[in-house]
């Protein structure tokens, strides 16, 4: 959702880490402390917030989970709001959405940097990010794919008309429908709101000819899909970070904290996120236990 390292706010980040600890230690911890950490709406969100959940819970920190909250133009308010101290934030939508900027950095570690700093701003702070990324990408049925000669998003552009499905967000976003329009000049694309999870299905019964999908959705391991390349990486870079409350962070432990939730997303690869996106999505797994089974076949819950 490979590492976004950052650009300008390296060195101010490296010294306030030290700050932090020295704050954090006179902090009292445990029970007496509790973080509230909210997840946007679909399984990936609810596994990496299990994750982070589970993992902070094995070093004595409290956290209460909110779930299914909504996307960032909801998650986000909560977040401004207080009513959560912290979310998982996909970061070239962070700074597309959350920071409203059009351009989102031309390389991962610019699209961290930007980010970084945007929330830095605001008083609030960010992980490093994932080794995994998570894009929002166009894919069709491979029969589709191979009767058109579909290969890139690109290409669509050669049909006489085409019915796209996503979920209603992705509609006016510069890394969704909008851009795609503006960039690939897809004209002959009609968009049609599909709850997350309805879009294989609607797939399936032809009732769009093409849909937005995330590249570690479980489905596609079936190989019953085809995702066009997106070669103008219009939906931009998007590993994850956590998002928290300066404030909060320091109550918490500060770098300590960190390296908890740094050494989760240190060890979530692409193949290992689509695994458990599909133990969910696909065999209908509890999150909990996914997450579970991952931290300790990791390490990271001891006794694994």
């Amino acid at each position: 959702m490979s590492r976004r390292l950052p650009l300008v706010a390296l060195v101010a980040a490296a010294c306030g880490d030290d700050e932090q600890d020295r704050e954090a230690s006179a902090q009292p911890q445990g029970d007496e402390l509790v973080l509230t950490l909210g997840t946007k709406d679909f399984t990936e969100a609810f596994i990496v917030g299990e994750l982070y959940r589970q993992a902070l819970r094995s070093q004595s920190i409290n956290v209460k989970l909110r779930k299914d909250i909504g996307p960032t133009e909801v998650i986000d308010k909560e977040l401004q709001s207080g009513a959560i101290d912290a979310y998982p934030e996909y970061l070239g939508v962070a700074v597309t959405v959350a920071a409203g900027r059009d351009d989102a950095g031309g390389t991962e570690e610019e699209t961290y940097a930007l980010a970084k700093e945007f929330y830095a701003s605001r008083g609030q702070a960010i992980s490093e990010q994932t080794a995994f990324e998570n894009v929002d990408a166009i894919a069709t049925t491979q029969y589709f794919a191979q009767r058109r000669g579909l290969a890139t998003v690109g290409d669509l552009r050669a049909l006489p008309r085409f019915t796209l499905g996503a979920r209603p967000e992705f509609e006016q976003r510069r890394q969704g429908f909008a851009g795609m329009r503006d960039v690939y000049g897809l004209e002959n694309a009609e968009f049609e709101e599909i709850p997350i999870g309805e879009q294989y299905r609607a797939l399936d019964r032809n009732e769009i000819d093409a849909a937005n999908v995330f590249t570690t959705d479980g489905q596609l391991a079936s190989g019953s899909y085809k995702v066009l390349e997106d070669t103008e990486r219009v939906f931009g870079f998007q590993h994850v970070a956590l998002v928290i409350d300066e404030d909060k962070l320091k109550e918490l432990g500060g770098r300590k904290f960190m390296r908890t939730i740094n050494d989760v997303n240190e060890r979530l690869t692409t193949s290992a996120m689509i695994q458990m996106n599909r133990d969910v999505e696909l065999d209908g797994q509890d999150p909990a236990i996914v997450a579970e089974r991952f931290l300790r076949t990791a390490g990271l819950l001891g006794g694994g």
